[in-house]
């Protein structure tokens, strides 16, 4: 007889290993704890990258999405910014007799508030300027009164007038009145000393005064024995004023332009003009221009020829100085020009401008100046 020894498989052995802890129960609770830990290492090491992963994601359309259409409905005033209404920007002169009112709505300023009104109104009329009598022109109206500069604006260094001393009064010497005596002098009649007599009284024209004999002169004279005249020397070299029977506005002569279509406001003749400082200043300048310019004329002693214009054009800076001479547009003579040049330019500067004026305009602003000789 004999024996042979066989030699178990790894397989079997590891089998019969684990049969043998799965029946300790200390050993068991040992291999299922080796077990839980296995698997959750395993799960893991699956699921990780999908966790932990920071690649971009891209989406993906769709294939079957359909367009919405959406309808949002908001009020007016929820969003919308507040419109600020540009700046007024057509210059205009108003009358200065007119009072002062600001107009609801103008595209026009100047040197004071003022809302159109006429004398006579314009059935149904709504226009910004009143009423005018003028030559027909193509080009809007911007003065609305007519009258003279007597003296000239603030800034001008006016020349104090020269002392002169009036003419001393003459005193006219009254003329010599007539004198008549009383009628009526009792006298005596006759040789008897108890007889008297009167005369027949006469009706004398004129005043009658209690003198010896009559005396020949002008009736109807004061009775103030020491009345005297004081008449007021004439000097021909020294005119007296023309009196004039209406009263001129100091305000620049005027070219009026005809405008039929007027307003329905009834008043003193003015204009729809909102003040600003810019068209205060630019109404000084043209009233110190005016003045320059009619003075050279008149040292001159010459005038142009009737109905010749000039226009200049310049450029002003916010100094108020007059940086160039762009351009001159004559249409009459060379001492025309000169005097239009001359009435711009020798006043200058007209004063530094505003901060507002600034904002508006810039540094520097592009000015045309037209002079009508008439």
């Amino acid at each position: 007889m004999s024996h042979t020894i066989v030699t178990p498989s790894p397989a079997a052995t590891a089998r019969a290993y684990l049969a043998r802890l799965w029946e300790e129960p200390e050993s068991r609770s040992t291999l299922i704890g080796l077990l839980g830990v296995l698997l959750i290492h395993l799960l893991l090491w699956l699921i990780a990258p999908h966790i932990f992963r920071f690649d971009a994601i891209t989406g993906v359309d769709r294939p079957h999405a359909a367009p919405r259409t959406f309808s949002i409905e908001l009020a007016p005033e929820t969003f919308a910014k507040p419109v600020t209404p540009p700046p007024p920007n057509r210059f205009v002169e108003t009358n200065p007799d007119a009072p002062e009112n600001i107009p609801d709505k103008t595209n026009n300023f100047a040197a004071q508030n003022q809302q159109v009104a006429q004398e006579k109104p314009t059935p149904d009329g709504k226009s910004d300027m009143p009423a005018l009598d003028g030559k027909k022109s193509d080009t809007p109206p911007t003065q609305i009164v007519s009258g003279q500069l007597s003296k000239p604006i603030e800034h001008i260094e006016a020349q104090p007038p020269p002392v002169e001393t009036p003419p001393a009064e003459t005193v006219v010497a009254p003329p010599k009145a007539e004198q008549n005596p009383l009628p009526g002098f009792e006298k005596k009649e006759g040789d008897s000393k108890d007889g008297f007599g009167t005369n027949i009284a006469k009706v004398i024209d004129g005043p009658t005064r209690p003198v010896p004999e009559k005396v020949e002169g002008a009736r109807d004279v004061p009775l103030i024995d020491t009345a005297t005249a004081f008449q007021p020397a004439i000097d021909p070299k020294r005119p007296r004023p023309r009196p004039q029977v209406v009263k001129q506005q100091q305000v620049r002569p005027a070219i009026l332009t005809e405008n039929k279509f007027g307003t329905s406001n009834i008043g003193n003749i003015a204009v729809d003009a909102k003040w600003s400082n810019y068209g205060a200043y630019l109404q000084r300048m043209i009233d110190t221009v005016q003045v320059q310019w009619e003075r050279i004329l008149i040292e001159s002693k010459t005038y142009p020829p009737s109905g010749s214009t000039v226009t200049v054009r310049f450029i002003l800076n916010s100094e108020g100085r007059i940086a160039q001479i762009t351009e001159v547009e004559n249409h009459s003579t060379d001492q025309a020009s000169r005097a239009c040049v001359s009435g711009i330019t020798d006043r200058a500067p007209y004063g530094p401008w505003t901060d507002d004026m600034k904002a508006i305009l810039g540094e520097q602003q592009v000015m045309t100046f037209t002079f009508y000789y008439q």
